[in-house]
């Protein structure tokens, strides 16, 4: 006796207008998760603004208002020494010394040797002093001195280190665009599960299985390429950008819209060149390359990528390298899934 198939999708066979009314029902089941989801972040935008806002804030506290920034080549760290430390900086700790204490927004704290201010007193005051004993005079002294020009001084440099807008209403539009984005892609996964509900009843059994690993692998290589770049590759091309607008002697100021354009298309391109492995596969799959050709022509795709990265990273050679390393080893990874994935299920074979 045939054992009967506990695949959800076996007995799904409906006519014409069936399919419209599935169809239907789950296109307004995605609509509705997506108003929720449109709503939730337009309810909790500020959020969604902090989180991309914070890169570029980070980069122009740290390097905005350095006259002189070394080069990555130039400096005498080596690479990944660098970008731990840049990663594990703490950017309220930029720009302050070990140990020292923070004072109120209308005080200024000073340090000078003691025996400059000895002397400045005895000058002011036209009258000798008691010298200093000669192991006091290289000791600092900490003057502190109160204005309310402090505190707008303190004010005028925040303010430098957070993108501008130009416009009445770019700040409200920017809020929109963001949270509408934000709202895509939380709403994404349901949104895919109600298009797969529809789809699967019009598949076999191995398709929906190919669907279920290809998938959910497309999605790991998408996240971990749009996390690579919002933690390894912004610091980089943003302090090459703000060093290089330095070094013309130009005062930057980002806008803020641009800047969300950036953070959007770049992050994105890193999780689509992520993808790698399996257009690889799905070429070899259509046999129009296998994995001989790909281990034969590999000096040819390094070459390819190096271009790819070089184009899509506006950065120092750094940046290039961050993008075209992890494409040169997702090249490889794609040889050894086009060697080793299963490929001899057919769909007349298939239960």
């Amino acid at each position: 006796m045939a054992t009967r198939s506990k695949d959800l999708f076996d007995d799904s066979v409906m006519t014409f207008g069936e399919h419209l009314e599935a169809l239907r029902t789950h296109l307004w089941k995605a609509l509705l998760g997506l108003g929720i989801a449109m709503g939730l972040c337009l309810w909790k935008g500020d959020i969604v603004v902090r989180i991309v806002q914070r890169p570029l804030e980070a980069a122009l506290k740290k390097y905005g208002n350095e006259t002189k920034l070394l080069d990555d080549l130039n400096s005498d760290k080596p690479m990944w020494q660098a970008l731990w430390e840049t990663l594990n900086q703490d950017p309220e700790s930029i720009n302050r010394t070990p140990g020292e204490k923070l004072v109120p927004s209308d005080s200024l704290t000073v340090e000078l040797p003691a025996a400059e201010l000895h002397s400045a007193l005895a000058t002011a005051t036209g009258k000798p002093l008691d010298p200093l004993p000669e192991a006091d005079q290289a000791k600092p002294v900490a003057l502190t001195f109160k204005s309310p020009f402090f505190s707008e001084l303190r004010g005028l440099i925040s303010q430098s280190e957070k993108p501008v807008t130009l416009k009445v209403e770019e700040g409200f539009m920017t809020y929109l665009k963001l949270s509408g984005v934000a709202g895509l892609l939380l709403a994404s996964p349901w949104i895919f599960y109600q298009v797969w509900m529809f789809v699967a009843a019009g598949l076999y059994a191995h398709e929906r299985k190919y669907v279920y690993v290809f998938g959910g692998m497309s999605l790991a290589l998408f996240l971990l390429g749009v996390v690579f770049c919002y933690y390894l590759v912004f610091p980089f091309v943003l302090r090459f950008l703000i060093s290089f607008n330095t070094s013309l002697g130009l005062t930057l100021q980002p806008r803020l819209s641009e800047w969300v354009t950036f953070a959007i298309i770049l992050p994105l391109m890193f999780g689509i060149s992520f993808q790698l492995p399996l257009v690889m596969l799905f070429l070899e799959r259509l046999q129009i390359f296998d994995t001989k050709v790909y281990m034969q022509n590999w000096r040819f795709a390094v070459l390819a990528i190096s271009f790819i990265s070089m184009i899509l990273t506006p950065a120092d050679p750094i940046s290039m390298l961050l993008m075209m390393a992890p494409l040169i080893g997702l090249y490889f990874f794609g040889v050894l899934l086009c060697r080793y994935a299963s490929s001899s299920a057919e769909p007349a074979a298939a239960t």
